[in-house]
């Protein structure tokens, strides 16, 4: 116990007294904090793990769900081991995986990685345990019989899926929790309807003259069936000591790889409003959830945002007003932008401590309610290059094309 003390007091000093940028590898916290009198301290975090599909190629197999099973069945997978050792080394008490394959049997998917790789040291850190998952069915590689792609041709899959994807549960995503999830609670949107959103953006290929109007980009029949959520949006209840929090989980889709329609620009934006109506009551009235309830949070509940969110804050990726729905909501705490001395010694803008993805941007995100909480420190793991570190962020075969973000918050 006065171990534990310890160790508590010095994170809580450490994340005072230094700059996040400069905390960014010295993240491990063995126990969840215990002190501020008797109120629970906790690391919430979201990893962008890209792990759809690891090495397919490599092992010779055609890209499924069940390449990845067969890479977590061994815990040799070297990009894995050493997205593992981040978890280790960051220690989160509750983490979102974005770009996990949705393995349906949870005993060869989910709990082989925790097995063969969080139970097992990495690079010498001490191994971590997740006694509560939560994983579920996304819109990715989900087929369709649409051209939705407008191709020519209705291929079920890729582009013509309701979420890209080149096999159902490609780009998944998963809950892992020290805390109780309370899975009978949980609800997905997996099945919204685009259309079922009050002033929807729908993609428009524009007319060839100015005095012309667009064309809709999807037929009447494709409109009325397209679920706005590329992969899922879900609400997952995590009952820390007796407090609720939801952890608002969601991936939405790139705003490119499209063409003048925006069609993916539109979805991107679309996807953002739809958490961020779902978090604020009177906006919030349209929504329902899988189980067809018209659902919503209600006024002091307490969320923490989390995912790769495809959506910058700033710079030249930047799109406007689609990530300030979330950044600039008075229910949400943005103050405390998690940052990194390899994020900032990437690139020569100025604002690039904060970026969480390879490519420059802040993308992955990490965005707790202005609510019950009190933010402690924040941060992305980025070592520099210099760092004995940086071995696991060197590139994307090492492990991501996108870095762990996470926040420590005191539960109130």
């Amino acid at each position: 116990m006065k171990y534990r003390l310890l160790v508590s007091l010095f994170t809580l000093l450490s994340s005072t007294l230094l700059p996040t940028a400069l905390n960014a590898e010295a993240l491990e916290s063995p126990e969840p904090l215990e002190i501020h009198k008797g109120l629970q301290t906790i690391k919430v975090a979201t990893f962008n793990v890209s792990m759809e599909s690891t090495n397919y190629k490599a092992l010779g197999l055609a890209p499924s769900a069940k390449v990845l099973q067969k890479v977590l069945s061994n815990g040799e997978n070297s990009q894995v081991k050493n997205i593992a050792e981040i978890i280790q080394r960051v220690n989160p008490d509750i983490l979102l995986l974005n770009e996990f394959d949705y393995i349906a049997d949870q005993s060869v998917g989910i709990d082989y990685f925790i097995k063969h790789y969080l139970n097992v040291s990495q690079g010498g850190q001490k191994a971590v345990d997740y006694g509560y998952v939560y994983t579920n069915t996304v819109n990715t590689g989900e087929p369709t019989n649409f051209d939705l792609d407008n191709n020519g041709k209705k291929e079920q899959f890729g582009g013509d899926a309701y979420g890209y994807g080149l096999y159902p549960g490609q780009y998944g995503m998963v809950v892992l929790s020290k805390y109780p999830i309370e899975q009978a609670n949980a609800r997905t949107f997996q099945t919204f309807k685009w259309q079922d959103m009050p002033n929807a953006q729908q993609p428009i290929l524009p007319a060839a003259s100015t005095d012309e109007k667009g064309t809709p980009w999807y037929s009447k029949e494709e409109w009325q069936a397209f679920r706005l959520s590329s992969k899922s949006h879900w609400d997952i209840p995590v009952n820390v000591n007796g407090k609720i929090v939801h952890i608002l989980a969601m991936h939405p889709t790139p705003p490119n790889f499209d063409g003048a329609e925006d069609r993916n620009g539109t979805r991107n934006h679309d996807e953002i409003r739809l958490m961020a109506d779902y978090l604020t009551p009177e906006r919030g009235g349209y929504i329902y959830d899988d189980a067809g309830e018209q659902v919503s949070l209600k006024e002091n509940d307490r969320f923490v945002l989390v995912g790769d969110f495809n959506a910058a804050d700033i710079g030249d990726k930047h799109r406007p007003d689609v990530i300030e729905q979330l950044t600039e909501s008075p229910l949400v705490n943005n103050r405390l932008i998690p940052t990194s001395a390899g994020g900032a010694a990437a690139s020569s803008e100025a604002f690039s401590s904060r970026f969480t993805a390879y490519w420059g941007a802040r993308a992955d995100y990490v965005l707790p309610s202005q609510y019950g909480f009190d933010v402690k420190d924040a941060g992305v793991f980025w070592p520099t290059k210099d760092s004995d570190l940086y071995r696991l962020v060197n590139d994307r075969q090492a492990s991501s094309d996108h870095r762990m973000v996470w926040v420590t918050l005191l539960v109130k």
